[in-house]
């Protein structure tokens, strides 16, 4: 399916590696110029991009940059996909509410949730002189709240109902917002032996490997198995093309069958 994207121009946070990096691979196989966003640029990242840009997107500062620097390199910006997330290792507290902190709520928030308003309303003028399009990518954490860390999945809740109110208020603009709430994927998120996926083992008595055999039993997926980085980048690809021009305002869960409710 041709996707009419060639000679459109792209900001993905997060892009350095894992679902981020196979969203700008997907965007330059399709003819898009991209804007890579990330801490650490990799040589991966940077082979697919037009520009990179080295920033810290849990702080206002960083975010902005990204943008400018995107506009600065390719004149105008046609698609935002708000990508960066998760959480650094020493966030990944287990332990439940109580023995959460202050900083720990603002590290999720300010990296899932802020990191999101921040670009979005810098690229927002160009987004409308484009008639654009906008993809945050929450999780099904959202749906579902109980697992993982205190501060995230209130964090990625928070950007679902944020991409719900831009699409109200910039639809009738041409701006385009959806929102895309992947389940469990193949990333170092959970293949990483210092990530979330190495620490529910430990906590299980597993080894990792036995862990991510399992997983798909334990958490209930339909196709037994979890999502991989390409599946989530072909989903936003689409979403952003004009064969989607009248998807507004949804929300896409990807995760196999993990969340039961309609």
């Amino acid at each position: 399916m041709d996707l009419a994207l060639t000679g459109k121009t792209a900001v993905v946070t997060g892009a350095s590696r894992g679902i981020g990096l196979a969203v700008a691979e997907a965007f330059a196989e399709a003819g898009v110029r991209v804007v890579g966003a990330a801490r650490t640029i990799t040589p991966e990242l940077d082979k697919v991009s037009a520009a990179t840009v080295s920033a810290d997107l849990s702080t206002r500062d960083g975010a902005v940059s990204v943008i400018d620097a995107a506009l600065e390199a390719v004149g105008g910006i046609d698609i935002l996909v708000n990508n960066v997330g998760g959480g650094d290792p020493e966030w990944l507290d287990l332990d439940g509410f109580l023995s959460s902190t202050d900083e720990q709520w603002r590290h999720y928030l300010d990296l899932n949730l802020f990191s999101a308003i921040w670009t979005t309303r810098a690229a927002l003028p160009s987004l409308l002189e484009r008639r654009g399009s906008i993809v945050n990518v929450s999780s099904i954490n959202a749906h579902v709240p109980g697992s993982g860390p205190v501060g995230y999945s209130e964090a990625k809740a928070a950007l679902a109902s944020f991409g719900k109110r831009l699409s109200e208020e910039f639809g009738p603009q041409g701006v385009r917002v959806n929102t895309i709430s992947p389940g469990p994927v193949g990333t170092r998120i959970w293949r990483d032996e210092h990530r979330i996926g190495a620490k529910l083992a430990s906590a299980q008595g597993m080894s990792q490997e036995q862990f991510l055999d399992a997983l798909p039993t334990q958490f209930d997926i339909a196709s037994r198995r979890i999502t991989e980085p390409e599946e989530v980048a072909a989903l936003i690809a689409f979403v952003v093309s004009g064969k989607a021009a009248n998807i507004v305002g949804a929300d896409f869960v990807i995760d196999g069958g993990i969340v039961k409710t309609t």
